[in-house]
């Protein structure tokens, strides 16, 4: 490859696609004069929306691909008929060497699949995640995994996300010693289900910067940096998130439009104000995931991203390529197993956990 940043696209993925993949890209050209697009997809319906925006013809290439992964297909089937899709062949650009990272708004689990499959995991991750940054007030935002990846997990997975989460926190948020802390029904020690107990408890023993449980609506507050949770409590928290989020920002909106004289007066010298406020919570600003753990780099979007959410995702892979993410987080992994709290720590505590859990171990 040459000095050149090389994203591969799913041109097909998503409820908006092409048409906000292709204005996304669009703009993303205007303000990096150092990427390359692959795109892959159905050349018949994405050709014509690239020549309406005149894409500089060195800059991108259109690979056909006729089959495309929908929302509805389930992830088992669509690797088994999705060898020629738009998908398969964006991350096959990743393992193949033709580019540095993939992006994707299309199925959630179908990419993850997918992407496991093409790429395989890094060494001592057993489970990748998806992970994310999830905005803060205090705008350094805190690392939340996994965010619907792995439905069902154990003590032992959580763990690891854990580890995966440290060091995306170091290499993202550029935080030296990131605080972990484990989304539950309360702060309590006592609250949760087994499997927070038994995470609460390897966390305790680890040596590693564990703050406890974490209520949901504390996580806005930015008390801590990396939230680990199974993807079932993950999913639904961002999801249910992104609900209020939206319905807030809507509120606000209809309020000042529908008010009278005044209120519109007020709102109008305070948009720029208010517009940089919600800009916090706005899920489209904060979209681009990171599947986290692979030999390679996927980023996943909201399915119904706008232009700017794609763009967002687009920048979350270009940043991520820029700081060689892999090799600081299969670095960070190294330093966890030579330290004895890496991945093997959990099988060691395994053990002895009549003891040192208090609970039966699975």
């Amino acid at each position: 490859m040459s000095n050149k940043t090389i994203i591969s696209i799913d041109a097909m993925g998503g409820t908006n696609s092409p048409d906000a993949i292709i204005e996304a890209i669009d703009g993303f050209f205007k303000s990096h004069d150092d990427v390359i697009f692959t795109l892959y997809g159905k050349k018949s319906i994405v050709l014509p929306k690239i020549i309406d925006y005149n894409f500089p013809e060195n800059k991108y290439k259109l690979i056909d691909s006729e089959v495309a992964i929908s929302d509805e297909d389930k992830p088992a089937t669509a690797w088994r008929n999705g060898k020629n899709s738009s998908m398969r062949k964006a991350i096959e650009a990743v393992k193949n060497g033709d580019a540095h990272a993939a992006v994707s708004c299309g199925n959630t689990g179908a990419l993850m699949l997918t992407s496991k499959m093409v790429l395989g995991s890094l060494e001592h991750i057993k489970r990748p995640a998806i992970t994310a940054i999830f905005p803060s007030i205090n705008n350094k935002g805190t690392v939340l995994l996994d965010m619907g990846a792995n439905l069902e997990c154990n003590e032992s997975h959580l763990f690891h996300f854990a580890l995966m989460g440290i060091c995306f926190a170091k290499v993202i948020l550029k935080i030296e010693n990131p605080k972990i802390g484990i989304l539950n029904v309360g702060s309590e020690i006592t609250k949760g289900r087994e499997l927070e107990l038994k995470t609460y408890k390897i966390l305790e023993k680890s040596g590693l910067n564990f703050h406890g449980f974490i209520e949901g609506h504390d996580v806005v507050k930015g008390n801590i940096d990396v939230l680990v949770t199974d993807g079932f409590s993950g999913n639904i928290f961002l999801k249910a998130s992104e609900g209020a989020a939206s319905t807030c920002i809507d509120l606000i909106q209809s309020s000042i439009m529908n008010g009278g004289l005044v209120t519109k007066f007020a709102g109008l010298l305070l948009k720029s104000k208010i517009k940089a406020s919600l800009k916090v919570i706005d899920p489209n600003k904060n979209n681009g995931a990171m599947l986290v753990g692979l030999k390679g780099i996927v980023i996943k979007s909201h399915g119904s991203a706008s232009a700017d959410g794609i763009y967002n995702a687009i920048n979350t892979a270009y940043t991520l390529v820029k700081n060689n993410i892999n090799a600081k987080i299969s670095q960070e992994l190294e330093i966890f197993e030579e330290k004895g709290t890496g991945l093997n720590f959990v099988d060691k505590i395994k053990q002895t956990s009549a003891k040192i859990l208090g609970i039966k171990n699975t």
